[in-house]
């Protein structure tokens, strides 16, 4: 035994060693993580801290619930369109393929990669918006996805234990917000965990924010994540007929293309160009008004289209019923409720002891896929299908 402890610090030794020789002096390496625990075993851990990181979130069950969660488009009979599970990947590939060639923490980035929506609500950000609501209405605070990835990932999974994630990747996480439009990022550093949870309460009292990561890696899967989902909700939006490639922008055509495969190379291009060898992760200046040119597009003949957005009274429904329903059989102490038998059940004492019940309520339908919501609800709240838009 202890010679395979010394094999696995030896191995160790030698990914610290290499990262000492490949990396640039503003990225995060892998022996300055911290996390809020200590934990036992880390003798014979051969893998670094980022890299145990990226294994945890990946063999969560939040992670798994991913593949049923809405990206943009949801109800439509399409088995093309871009689910969540699908954009936390392209988000991983693109941030590392970003942070390669900066000479960035690549485990970092992956693992702030897979986990920034970890938190989302079944149908996208208008469940978002729904959720938000109710909690606020409850006396829970604002709903936000990127501060509930935070909740699953450090109080929710394993029956509250959490699985103890590095301040380094629950700050990214925080921090992605890709819908709000920086040309460039500059890492706030030195953030200790009492501020970064001072920071998750502060912003759960405002309906809106903005963070800044602590790291270069941060900002590079923020800047991804709008990379990653630009081009292609265009290009779902094209494949359900509800813009033509000829109605993007012209200027956005020039500029960065007229297929997501171009617009996302000529993002990422530019972002390595501008930011290589500086203190910051951002765009030329050209670019990035054409990216914010192309997001006010998007916004508004995709995300705000009312082809898409008819079944949306009745998921509303559905979560307002849910949440008066589960809240209830909380204070009736009703046990035969999915509530306990599905959620509670095997929950850690601390969790019931710190939550109230509008809070366990908003983690449980949080987490929900979109299939399991409407499972949830009553027959005469089901929406149908969208067969064509």
């Amino acid at each position: 035994m202890d010679n395979n402890f010394k094999k696995a610090g030896e191995l160790k030794n030698l990914l610290n060693l290499r990262e000492k020789e490949n990396l640039c002096s503003l990225a995060c390496f892998s022996h300055n993580a911290i996390r809020r625990r200590k934990e036992k075993f880390t003798r014979n851990e051969y893998r670094q801290p980022f890299s145990s990181d990226a294994d945890r979130i990946l063999n969560s069950l939040a992670f798994t619930r991913y593949i049923d969660k809405t990206q943009v488009f949801s109800l439509i009979n399409n088995d093309h369109l871009t689910h969540r599970v699908i954009h936390v990947q392209l988000v991983s590939r693109i941030a590392r393929t970003i942070g390669r060639y900066l000479g960035l923490n690549e485990d970092l980035i992956e693992a702030a990669s897979l986990g920034h929506d970890i938190g989302h609500t079944p149908f996208g950000h208008d469940g978002e918006r729904f959720l938000s609501k109710l909690t606020h209405e409850h006396g829970a605070g604002f709903f936000h996805h990127n501060i509930q990835s935070i909740q699953f990932l450090d109080r929710i999974e394993k029956k509250g234990k959490g699985w103890n994630l590095s301040l380094q990747t629950l700050d990214a996480i925080l921090c992605h917000d890709g819908e709000t439009h920086s040309r460039q990022l500059v890492p706030q550093e030195n953030r200790s965990f009492k501020e970064f949870d001072q920071m998750v309460d502060t912003m759960r009292k405002k309906a809106s924010f903005e963070a800044i990561p602590m790291t270069m890696e941060g900002c590079v899967v923020r800047m991804a994540d709008t990379i990653a989902y630009i081009g292609r909700d265009l290009e779902d939006a094209i494949r359900l007929g509800l813009v033509k490639r000829d109605d993007i922008p012209e200027i956005c055509k020039q500029i960065l293309g007229r297929t997501n495969g171009t617009i996302v190379y000529t993002l990422v291009t530019d972002l390595i160009s501008n930011s290589l060898d500086q203190p910051f992760i951002g765009f030329s200046e050209t670019i990035s008004a054409a990216l914010k040119k192309l997001k006010a597009f998007n916004y508004r003949h995709i995300y705000t289209n009312p082809v898409i957005k008819k079944h949306l009274s009745s998921i509303e429904n559905i979560f307002c019923f849910l949440f008066d329903t589960y809240l209830a059989d909380l204070e009736n102490g009703t046990e035969h409720s999915v509530i306990f038998t599905d959620f509670l059940h095997g929950m850690s004492p601390e969790y019931r002891q710190t939550h109230s019940s509008p809070e366990i309520v908003r983690d449980y339908i949080s987490g929900m896929t979109d299939s399991c919501l409407i499972r949830q609800a009553p027959d005469h709240l089901k929406p149908d299908s969208i067969e064509h838009v």
